[in-house]
């Protein structure tokens, strides 16, 4: 899925659209015991429940595409007949209204899901009439293309709120807050199946993680049957050890700063794309060309690629690269610079020691107080 079907999913969690039919939710305490469970019409909830529970779900559908949003493809075996993929159809398909199903869907969770404290897992099925769209991209909604059914779960830390003093009315004191436990941001969760083209694909699912750098892969893998992707850390990571293997003890400040260049002309290239860029093995030979990567060296890079990342397209390049920062750092000294002015940075011998030398183009400030860069005597 894409930046824009993202959307048009996310826009239909309001009272008005009315695509949500059934909400289910399994309250999982500290031991991984269930202590409660329920299956309501969504209809049926208060107008104020039913505004926290749409939140709930816009944040399972928000985040940075490729980082907290991940499309993740079915492996073969697991949409055959016991399969992973087969049973989340199933659970589909009943729309929620089968207690067998439902059951072994939270048991399934509860054996493979990493928290120590007390959660919510909540599930709901909805049915998008999708509209069609004329040729200028606008939506007909007399003219249906299709029909988009659905599940989102959203796996919920419930925690006790903080102790405290307030105020009671009833006995027009201050006296100790009663605590509650509170269900807050969904920590993890997933829609099935993907909306990609605007059409159901039975093939994906979108995966939900509010900390990109804890996916829970036991989940992943055991309950929704897919393969745990590289984090975003991972994958920044895997790519600093390709530069740092490729190049060795060649690898200098100027291959850097080009790698980093690079990296970020192609990102604002791709920025008013749907999709995010995801980098293949040709777009990470071109990167490492481009930094004037020496022909002795493009075996290695190769075998780099394949040991690290496969043929498969597995590095999005928002992830290995930061466009709001350059740094450079000493054990002394740590230099921040506008990335797009690494131009003003490079590298020369002076006196016989390699130094780092920085144009200045205006006025310096240090430790808050403005100074020039130095006085004429300086400079002889």
């Amino acid at each position: 899925m894409n930046k824009k079907e993202i959307s048009e999913i996310k826009k239909l969690l309001t009272p008005e659209h009315a695509v949500i039919t059934r909400i289910c939710g399994c309250y999982v305490d500290g031991e991984k015991e269930i202590k409660f469970t329920s299956k309501d019409a969504f209809h049926s909830l208060s107008e104020e429940e039913a505004f926290k529970y749409f939140d709930i779900f816009k944040h399972t559908l928000a985040g940075t595409l490729g980082k907290n949003l991940i499309n993740m493809e079915f492996p073969l075996n697991e949409e055959m007949e016991g399969g992973k993929q087969e049973f989340l159809l199933k659970l589909k398909d009943s729309k929620l209204e089968d207690d067998e199903i439902l059951n072994q869907f939270y048991q399934n969770v509860i054996d493979n899901y990493s928290y120590d404290s007390n959660y919510y897992i909540i599930l709901i099925h909805a049915v998008y009439d999708v509209p069609g769209k004329s040729t200028d991209g606008s939506e007909m909604f007399d003219a249906s293309d299709s029909v988009y059914d659905y599940i989102i779960c959203s796996i919920c830390p419930v925690n006790l709120s903080k102790s405290g003093l307030s105020y009671d009315a009833d006995t027009n004191s201050i006296s100790e807050r009663v605590r509650d436990w509170i269900v807050g941001s969904p920590a993890n969760g997933f829609l099935f199946p993907a909306f990609n083209d605007r059409d159901t694909d039975l093939h994906s699912l979108l995966y939900f993680s509010k900390n990109p750098e804890e996916l829970q892969s036991i989940f992943i893998e055991n309950v929704l049957g897919a393969t745990t992707p590289m984090s975003a850390a991972n994958q920044k990571e895997t790519f600093n050890n390709i530069i740092t293997n490729t190049f060795g003890d060649e690898c200098d400040f100027a291959t850097i700063k080009t790698i980093h260049d690079t990296l970020n002309e192609m990102i604002e290239e791709n920025k008013d794309e749907p999709e995010p860029l995801v980098l293949t093995k040709n777009d990470v030979k071109h990167i490492f060309e481009e930094s004037s990567l020496p022909n002795e060296k493009v075996e290695i890079l190769e075998k780099q690629i394949v040991e690290n990342i496969g043929e498969k397209p597995a590095l999005v390049a928002a992830n290995i690269a930061d466009v709001r920062k350059f740094n450079i750092q000493m054990p002394d000294v740590v230099i921040k610079i506008n990335p797009e002015r690494t131009d003003l940075v490079e590298t020369r011998m002076i006196d016989g020691k390699q130094c780092l030398v920085i144009e200045v183009t205006d006025r310096i400030e240090v430790n808050g107080v403005s100074v020039i860069a130095s006085k004429p005597n300086d400079l002889t």
